[in-house]
């Protein structure tokens, strides 16, 4: 964690310039979608969007993994609240943290909870008070792969460990092929990839290597990518389109960027590995608990599951603002939108963009949340 903490530091000290430049990105017009907002149909208003005072542009930055669940959510506010135009730039995890921290946007998305460094950096920005973690929106990152002819390719922790730290270097490798004995695997070399920028996808990733393959991966995690050799892209989007164009490449990835692709059964203790899907992720998540103190409502999320089918390598993305101290100017905007993302109505449309909604009992504890924003 000294490593992470020492990184964003020397990020929070990069020039407000280049970071004004990167917001002016529109979540219709950036280039780190996998779908979502190309769609030119308006939606019709709706009823249950709560538009109250709300008006002018509200600026957020962060993880790229809710990159086109933010897009379907953007699209229905602003059909409703027409005074309202959002700008989300997913330019990842770590640097919408940073934005955010600098006063630059009304709140970040991140796939991972404020540290304790970041929380008290936050009462720099958030007047009298302090950053709070509001998880939204959750999901598998599924294992994407390109190899034609291999169809529900299984692996477990310790093997995916190996192959992300360059120890299993081609796909006829003894331990793979004990997973899979009826697979026609070639001796093609492995190719992996990881994010270049700080993620929490990473995060996330690395945690459950550590959690399930503690043997077989000695790292200490977190958002920055630390293991050898591989090779790295931007975003979600830029590891979804190395590993549609380069057979033999194997990546991590929220699952919307990869609906189309091939990707991983997980080996897990039940009989059955398991699949990438949203209801497997949910199973999961279902089993996070709440750590965050006061009204911060960090989640800490089980990486061994112990549900039947669930699929054991989530994220939940966590929309990260001022409990209280917004900008006057943003606040009402901010308050509606995030109102709508809690509501039952914003879950309900996670599940068609490949997303999984938050379990009840802590969708529930969000929206009270939401609603004392100050």
């Amino acid at each position: 964690m000294k490593l992470q903490r020492k990184n964003r530091l020397r990020a929070l000290s990069l020039g407000a310039v280049a970071v004004s430049g990167a917001l002016a990105l529109t979540a219709c017009g950036s280039d780190d979608t996998g779908g979502g907002s190309g769609d030119s149909s308006a939606p019709a208003a709706n009823s249950a969007i709560k538009c109250d005072d709300a008006k002018g542009e509200l600026l957020a930055a962060g993880s790229s993994a809710q990159k086109n669940a933010v897009d379907a959510w953007v699209k229905q506010y602003t059909a409703s609240c027409k005074d309202v135009r959002i700008n989300y730039n997913p330019n990842g995890s770590g640097a919408g943290i940073t934005n955010f921290l600098q006063g630059q946007t009304a709140f970040a998305g991140s796939d991972s909870p404020l540290d304790a460094e970041e929380i008290t950096k936050s009462a720099e920005v958030c007047k009298d008070s302090q950053a709070i973690d509001l998880p939204m929106v959750g999901g598998p990152i599924a294992v994407s792969y390109n190899l034609p002819g291999v169809d529900g390719l299984v692996l477990d922790a310790s093997t995916l460990a190996k192959i992300f730290d360059d120890k299993i270097k081609t796909w006829d490798d003894a331990a793979i092929k004990k997973l899979n004995p009826d697979a026609n695997l070639p001796k093609t070399k492995i190719l992996t990839f990881h994010r270049s920028d700080d993620s929490g996808t990473t995060d996330n990733f690395t945690k459950y290597l550590k959690a399930a393959a503690a043997a077989d991966w000695k790292y200490e995690g977190g958002k920055a990518w630390q293991a050898k050799g591989g090779q790295s892209a931007t975003g979600s989007s830029g590891l979804a389109q190395q590993v549609t164009q380069t057979a033999g490449a194997i990546s991590y990835m929220e699952l919307s960027y990869a609906k189309d692709a091939q990707t991983v059964h997980v080996k897990t203790d039940a009989a059955t590995p398991v699949e990438a899907t949203v209801d497997n992720a949910t199973k999961a998540i279902a089993e996070a608990k709440v750590v965050g103190e006061g009204k911060d409502l960090a989640l800490e999320l089980n990486y061994e599951p112990t549900a039947e089918g669930a699929y054991p390598i989530t994220l939940v993305t966590y929309e990260i603002a001022c409990e209280k101290g917004n900008k006057a100017e943003t606040l009402a905007a901010t308050k509606s939108f995030l109102t709508y993302l809690a509501s039952e109505e914003g879950q309900a449309i996670l599940k068609d963009a490949s997303y999984a909604p938050m379990p009840e009992e802590i969708i529930t504890k969000v929206r009270t949340t939401v609603a004392g924003l100050s």
